[in-house]
Formats: structure tokens, sequence, C-alpha cells
């Protein structure tokens, strides 16, 4: 397994619409594999093909405490999204930056796994605003374009001053 270097934002590959996988062959678990080492070790709670410069429909997720409960979710579809709730969110895209984002409260979603095999899960609460978050990152959304055109300059300024210091 191998640690996956994560896109920042603004990189501009952030933006690109991922394409449907139509592969289930060994790459792809191998990837989702990398995929949840590298979001482990960031640490996160979601990760999306997208942010590690893939740009396939396949996202990772583990809300657990302990890290002991992976989903992988490849082609993943809202069916089904109900209520409203405003979660702070934060991103591995964007290190440090945190705000509050309104999503559906509870959502159900349709993917398959990494044989192929369809499934749906139905999620609320924590897992319902991952799942929504990484599903925007494969349509080319950050969850900062929530925010206003002044916050979003912000934040840019200061993810450009956090990279000219550890550069």
């Amino acid at each position: 397994m191998a640690l996956l270097p994560i896109l920042r934002y603004p990189d501009a590959r952030l933006k690109k619409i991922a394409s449907p996988v139509t592969q289930f062959d060994s790459a792809l678990q191998r990837l989702a594999r990398d995929m949840a080492e590298t979001m482990y070790a960031a640490p996160g709670i979601g990760l999306a093909a997208t942010q590690v410069d893939v740009h396939k429909r396949l996202i990772v997720i583990d809300t657990s405490e302990d890290k002991s409960n992976l989903q992988v979710f490849i082609n993943p579809q809202i069916i089904e999204r109900d209520g409203e709730q405003v979660c702070e969110e934060g991103c591995l895209s964007v290190p440090g930056i945190y705000d509050k984002v309104t999503r559906a409260e509870h959502v159900k979603v349709r993917a398959q796994n990494v044989n192929g095999e369809f499934f749906e899960r139905d999620a609320g609460g924590l897992l319902a605003v991952c799942i929504q978050h990484e599903i925007d990152h494969l349509d080319g959304k950050v969850f900062v374009e929530y925010l206003s055109p002044l916050k979003q300059t912000r934040i840019k300024s200061k993810l450009a001053k956090q990279a000219r210091i550890t550069a």
C-alpha cells in the first residue's frame, strides 16, 4: 500500500468531474486500499479519488472513532435526500479550514462495491454529510464553494501563505 499525495485547494484538478468506474479489477481494489491508507494517515474521515488526482467516481469513508468501519462507494448516486442540517466541515484538500455548510440530514445512496455489485445505504448525521461532501468532490466541487466569495478569497490567501511558509 502507498500514501497518495492529496491535491490542495485551489488546485484546478479539484474542479475536474470524475468519470464512472467501468473496470472492477485489482487496480481498483489497490486504489481503494491506498486511498483508505491515505485518508487514515492524513487523518480524515473521507476521501474522494479526485483529491488524489484520479478522476474516477470512487470515495472511501470511515466515520467510526476507531477506524474500524471503512466504506467504499464506487459510482455513488444520492437517490433520496431528506431534511436539513448545518454541520461544520473540513477537508483534507483545504487543511486547517473549517466552516458551516448546510446539507441534507438523511440521504439514501446507491453505489457499487469493489467487485461491481450494487448496494444501497441509508445514512444520517455525520455519514450523510460525509457522503454528500465526497460526492461533491467527484462533481468538481469543494466545500468552500458553499461559502461567501469573501470567505473563499480569505481561505485562498491563508492557504497560499501556509504554502509559502512550508516551502
